[in-house]
């Protein structure tokens, strides 16, 4: 609960930024709605917010879809930054600081290397407009579960300090909820304790990949789902290479809550962008998984060992996303 809790509060202390942004940039093709999203998510760590901001651009119609599908596309590779932070304070308290960044740099790295594809496939469905006879409603908003607990910390915090505090306290919980973490979750040895079956499921890429999945399902937050990742592969629970179909899962259950901001706005197109968005994103994972997932694995294992390997690396990594 702390943990999440840290998570919104840096989310909300971020969020200042967010008229910055956008008074700055302008928004004007499908290329600059991408860059939009993208750095919009990276600095206000997360993804579902710029979505929705997209949608109700299209329905506004200062945006086009094509447009609006570019932004959620860029929202989704910039939501993943925040997980490079958790991994980055995992590393700088001495706590696997191979591991724990590494797996930082991968949930970035499995969006940002699957999304050319997205981008070509999901343009491809919106130029034929196969989709365009889906018409979905919601009577009401849906919400995480999580929400009930958070949501009277969350007001009480916003109460107590102004908004560009909560971006700090929000950095010190995450430390704190860290080293909970560290004290909450054993050191499991699954053979040791009888549990073989577990060790060999939790090693399989498609139960892990329904797990990612089913998280981001129930959190309604793929910055959440992921940076559970970081503790959790520290402790040994999540092996590094299974933490690639967790992000893959994560990131189709991602859209629920950006598909129920689209059918609230009764607009056909806006469902439609997320419908072809969703899609296109399973396609794309379900082909890797399927047709080459071992060489896609050395192929991110080389990139993240090249930029853990020197801090230059790194920050010239970051310099690049920001640019």
């Amino acid at each position: 609960v702390l943990f999440v809790l840290a998570l919104i509060l840096l989310k909300e202390g971020a969020k200042p930024l967010a008229p910055l942004i956008r008074n700055q940039f302008s928004v004007d093709s499908p290329a600059s709605a991408l860059g939009f999203g993208w750095l919009s998510a990276n600095l206000t760590l997360s993804g579902s917010p710029v979505a929705a901001t997209s949608l109700a651009l299209l329905d506004a119609n200062v945006l086009s879809a094509v447009e609006s599908f570019a932004m959620i596309a860029g929202s989704r590779l910039g939501a993943a930054f925040v997980v490079l932070l958790i991994g980055i304070a995992y590393m700088l308290r001495g706590k696997q600081r191979v591991l724990s960044l590494n797996v930082g740099l991968l949930s970035l790295l499995v969006t940002q290397t699957m999304y050319p594809l997205v981008l070509a496939l999901g343009f491809f469905f919106m130029s034929n407009g196969w989709l365009d006879r889906w018409q979905v409603q919601a009577s009401q908003d849906v919400s995480s579960p999580l929400e009930t607990l958070i949501n009277p910390l969350l007001i009480f915090f916003q109460e107590l300090l102004p908004p560009w505090a909560l971006f700090p306290v929000g950095f010190l919980l995450v430390l704190s909820s860290l080293w909970l973490f560290d004290k909450a979750i054993p050191e499991i040895h699954f053979e040791e304790a009888g549990l073989g079956l577990l060790s060999h499921a939790l090693y399989r890429p498609v139960v892990v990949f329904l797990a990612g999945a089913l998280v981001t399902s129930l959190t309604m937050s793929v910055s959440v789902s992921l940076s559970l990742l970081v503790p959790l592969s520290v402790r040994g629970i999540i092996r590094r290479e299974n933490a690639i179909p967790y992000i893959m899962g994560a990131n189709i259950t991602t859209f629920i809550d950006t598909l129920v901001a689209a059918a609230l706005l009764a607009n056909s197109s806006a469902v439609t962008v997320v419908l072809v968005m969703m899609i296109s994103v399973a396609v794309v994972s379900l082909l890797v998984m399927a047709l080459g997932f071992r060489q896609y694995e050395c192929f991110l294992d080389g990139i993240v060992n090249f930029l853990g390997r020197r801090r230059r690396h790194l920050v010239g990594y970051i310099f690049v996303i920001f640019a």
